[in-house]
């Protein structure tokens, strides 16, 4: 492991975690946008352009969770209450378990209502399960669960960073954006 003294996230997890913080802005806002819409071939392309962020993701995902397995964090604020490091830790683990489920349940329900997921035109996915309609519409409401329980995570994980920013003032923060001050007291 890595000597972490500098109180902040390596270049790579920091990377990392704007990269899928990106992707999963741009899947749930094209999820919700597109999910409506009737049939049409531009409805068709939307999906596979979501598909290909959510694999995207999970892909992303997996390196960081490796890159976190041998490399440790910094430690949380000093000041930080036993209970908050309890919610913050559930909150992490929380999230980084719907970053692998939100994936796998679309890539399930995709298999399930036999529509392929062909990665960037190029790279056919193999189909996880067998084509079954009853199947693929329950996954169908499992993925959207998830997308709902993943997206409360992520705002929860949003307004605690903000918290410790304006209201704490602790530098938590600052350990992810590196345009920062470190210490903002």
């Amino acid at each position: 492991m890595s000597d972490q003294s500098t109180e902040r996230y390596t270049g790579i997890a920091i990377s990392l975690h704007w990269l899928i913080a990106l992707g999963i802005f741009c899947a749930m806002g094209l999820g919700v946008y597109m999910a409506d819409l009737p049939l049409s071939p531009t409805k068709i392309q939307l999906y596979t352009y979501h598909k290909w962020i959510g694999i995207s993701i999970l892909s992303l995902v997996i390196l960081r969770i490796l890159w976190r397995i041998t490399h440790r964090p910094p430690p949380l604020p000093v000041g930080m209450s036993e209970k908050e490091q309890r919610i913050a830790h559930g909150i992490a683990h929380g999230m980084y378990l719907f970053m692998l489920i939100v994936p796998l349940t679309g890539w399930l329900m995709s298999s399930a209502l036999g529509k392929p997921v062909v990665l960037f035109n190029l790279l056919p996915l193999p189909d996880l399960i067998s084509a079954d309609k009853q199947t693929g519409e329950l996954l169908k409401e499992v993925h959207e669960i998830c997308n709902y329980t993943f997206a409360t995570l992520f705002s929860l994980h949003i307004l605690a960073s903000l918290k410790h920013h304006f209201k704490d003032r602790d530098g938590t923060l600052a350990r992810m954006l590196p345009f920062l001050e470190k210490n903002r007291r």
